[in-house]
């Protein structure tokens, strides 16, 4: 995973492009019939049940908009939520409210979806010791956000993009002649570019994870589209000389079931790809 640092700027950035997109060269609509003096308040208020997460967020939207905006938190991000509940109330200037919004919203929305569907993912495996990850099939342009929503929800965080890591899969070793040969190069090039990165490398088949292990230097063996009894076969095959995970449709009904088998950890891009939006609505306060 990515820096702090680095993670902070992938939010900076975020924002400055949403807001960009949104609001162009101004809210004309709150411009037409609100004056720029006018003072106002609102609160968030959820209208479904869940986790809800981008508060924190929200509050650097706000602060991004107009830096006199003050926000009272009364929920924070990873509580469980319920219909009628107020999240946070934001009060300051009524057009800066207002263009703040519909960011506030849709990330929110979206977040607390991801957080909400990752912590009963994170329930399901209570007790097996194995954690679940995301992947990258995020929404183009927002990854970080709903990365961050996944460990909000008690998640872990995968790679965050093709350069904080490296992974191997089948198209890789397929385009550079077979396993061996993938991990040699793989290796060789770290070297060269003198890079520390961790190497992940899938196998398809027991026989392709006895290669890997031949080779040696690989951090995690991601077993793909493994049924479960090939999986408890490559877990106890791999035993302590790296780490294991498990992917491949892998949903809330099989979860478990690969959990016991003795997995390290579960990838799912479920986790950011099929989530309903939680249902949340930013209401003026007279």
């Amino acid at each position: 995973m990515i820096s702090k640092e680095q993670f902070e700027k992938e939010i900076d950035l975020i924002i400055a492009n949403a807001i960009r997109e949104d609001v162009g060269d101004g809210d004309h609509s709150s411009q037409a019939c609100i004056p720029a003096s006018a003072q106002g308040k609102a609160k968030l208020l959820v209208k479904d049940e869940g986790i809800i997460a981008g508060v924190e967020f929200a509050k650097q939207v706000f602060a991004y908009v107009d830096k006199d905006m003050k926000v009272e938190t009364l929920i924070l991000d990873g509580s469980k939520v319920k219909h009628g509940d107020i999240a946070f109330y934001v009060e300051g200037a009524s057009q800066s409210i207002l263009k703040a919004e519909r960011l506030v919203l849709n990330a929110m929305q979206r977040m607390s979806a991801i957080a909400t569907k990752t912590k009963q993912f994170v329930d399901l495996l209570e007790g097996t010791g194995t954690k679940i990850l995301d992947t990258r099939k995020t929404t183009p342009g927002i990854r970080a956000l709903e990365k961050w929503a996944v460990k909000i929800g008690g998640g872990e965080n995968h790679r965050f993009a093709l350069y904080d890591m490296i992974m191997l899969k089948d198209n890789h070793i397929d385009f550079s002649g077979g396993i061996s040969k993938a991990i040699e190069k793989t290796k060789a090039y770290l070297k060269e570019t003198n890079r520390d990165l961790k190497i992940i490398v899938e196998a398809r088949d027991l026989k392709e994870i006895e290669e890997i292990l031949k080779c040696g230097g690989v951090y995690r063996i991601l077993i793909d589209n493994f049924n479960y009894e090939d999986t408890k076969k490559a877990v106890k095959l791999i035993g302590d000389q790296c780490l294991t995970e498990s992917s491949g449709g892998i949903n809330e009904k099989t979860l478990r079931k690969y959990a016991e088998c003795g997995v390290d950890y579960i990838s799912s891009g479920a986790l950011t790809h099929s989530v309903y939006n939680m249902d949340l609505s930013l209401k003026a306060v007279n």
